[in-house]
């Protein structure tokens, strides 16, 4: 049985009639499938997914979420045997789609800006709110952005993307540099939820207001991570004037919902931009050069630009010698 068919039999099983049409929607930089269903009433959304712990991770978590009155897909119907669920419809238009679209005919214009602010307003309520009550053993593969996490991370960034692309380096120094960032990037509070994956794709555009996916990757983890996942995101191209401008909405109401100091938090941010853009380089290498998937490798030069311009603005407040020169190169 394919997983269109067992998704079909579970709709049949959760509505007690047959689907009317079944579409297979786009799968990105995932192994989950996910189709649209339409019945006699309304559409909803398939999903099939074999990583049972991730599953788990997504159901609870939302199930949490929406206790909190988060704009997060409500949940259907769950079978966890059989890998698959049923969840609402939000539509085809993300932000990043959306973000395309109007860039191409509006450029980045104040609906667009205040879209980002209300979607980072919506953040900090899920990094000092949705944590509270949160069953972190749901979380998966770790419950904190750990240093093992970290850790897998770069390398992911060395043998994904480093390698494929031929990049000399000198292992032992780049391993130096790799423990250098991570030491400084836990020094960084720790104590609140961290989306992961909170980027323009995972970003739907529901009359005109942001709701939320893909977040079963979440865990506990410093607050800066989420917002450079957005507004440092290679695929979507932001201003940099927008940059700065969002990240400042973002620090006053992130500070004032948590007595955090706002030069402490600005200490470690473009430290986490770093290693977000570098976790994203390899993927970008997996999925586009060695998948072969189309949309994932016209993400390299611009990642590799905003790292770039980071070290030369030096905003980074350690000293990573060997990764520099490799960047620069």
């Amino acid at each position: 049985m394919t997983e269109k068919e067992l998704l079909a039999e579970k709709y049949r099983e959760f509505t007690g009639e047959e689907c009317i049409d079944i579409i297979s929607l786009p799968r990105s930089g995932s192994d989950r499938k996910y189709y649209r269903f339409t019945g006699s009433g309304k559409t909803l959304i398939g999903a099939y997914n074999p990583n049972r712990e991730e599953n788990d991770a997504f159901i609870g978590f939302t199930r949490h979420f929406r206790s909190l009155s988060l704009p997060v897909p409500e949940i259907y119907t769950y079978f966890p045997e059989s890998d698959c669920y049923f969840i609402q419809d939000l539509g085809d238009t993300n932000l990043y789609t959306w973000l395309d679209r109007k860039t191409h005919t509006d450029g980045f214009d104040v609906e667009l800006l205040d879209f980002y602010k209300d979607s980072l307003d919506m953040l900090v309520l899920f990094q000092t709110e949705a944590i509270k009550g949160l069953d972190l053993d749901l979380c998966y593969p770790h419950k904190s952005f750990d240093r093992q996490s970290m850790i897998w991370d770069l390398n992911y960034f060395k043998y994904m993307f480093l390698k494929l692309v031929a990049a000399p380096f000198n292992e032992k120094r780049l391993e130096k540099d790799f423990n250098v960032l991570v030491d400084f990037l836990l020094e960084a509070r720790q104590d609140f939820f961290l989306y992961r994956d909170f980027q323009s794709a995972n970003i739907m555009v529901v009359d005109r207001r942001p709701w939320f996916i893909d977040y079963q990757g979440g865990r506990k983890g410093s607050a800066q991570y989420d917002p450079a996942s957005l507004l440092y995101d290679p695929k979507a191209h932001v201003p940099q004037e927008a940059r700065e401008m969002l990240i400042e909405h973002y620090i006053k109401n992130f500070s004032k919902s948590t007595s955090t100091d706002e030069s402490e938090f600005r200490r470690y941010y473009h430290g986490f931009v770093f290693i977000r853009i570098m976790q994203a380089m390899g993927a970008f290498g997996y999925r586009g050069l060695y998948e072969q998937k189309p949309g994932f490798v016209q993400s390299i030069v611009p990642g590799i630009r905003i790292l770039n311009n980071i070290i030369d603005a030096g905003q980074i407040n350690i000293r990573l010698p060997e990764l520099f020169r490799i960047l620069k190169e």
